[in-house]
């Protein structure tokens, strides 16, 4: 389902240290400074994943730098939800959360079922991998769904 680019796409997990901040990287680099892109997670109580770091570095995208943040610090910061185009959960609660704070406006929510890899694997070789693929999964989603990159 390729469609017309959003102005600005909210990405968003559990605790925005792994699926979120993935999604917000890809974003970045397929699409540059033409759309607005952030991340948030229903909590913020831990950094960002250091695998997620690692397999997004494969692919060029640079997310050591990622401070990991919450919707209600978001809000705090001056992110306003409603000035959202699009926002795209990656779990389930972060789509519950998504839909209870936007219920009053006229914005998109859409759900994206992505691997949590966290705690799968048992050896670095075997987390890596499935780190891969929750960010390969996100890759395909975004590319479906959002066309070809225009920006690398």
């Amino acid at each position: 389902m390729t469609a017309e680019l959003p102005q600005s796409v909210l990405f968003c997990c559990d605790h925005n240290a792994v699926r979120s901040p993935m999604a917000e990287g890809l974003m970045k680099k397929f699409y540059g400074t033409d759309i607005y892109v952030q991340s948030a997670g229903v909590k913020n109580d831990l950094d960002i994943d250091g695998f997620s770091v690692a397999v997004c570095a494969e692919l060029d995208i640079a997310l050591s730098r990622h401070r990991t943040r919450s919707f209600e610090e978001m809000q705090a910061w001056g992110d306003d939800l409603s000035g959202f185009d699009l926002i795209v959960a990656l779990s389930p609660a972060s789509q519950r959360q998504a839909l209870e704070l936007t219920r009053y406006f006229h914005l998109e929510v859409e759900y994206w079922p992505i691997l949590d890899p966290t705690g799968l694997g048992e050896g670095r070789e075997e987390k890596l991998n499935a780190y891969r693929q929750a960010r390969d999964q996100i890759k395909a989603r975004i590319l479906a769904r959002f066309g070809p990159p225009v920006a690398d």
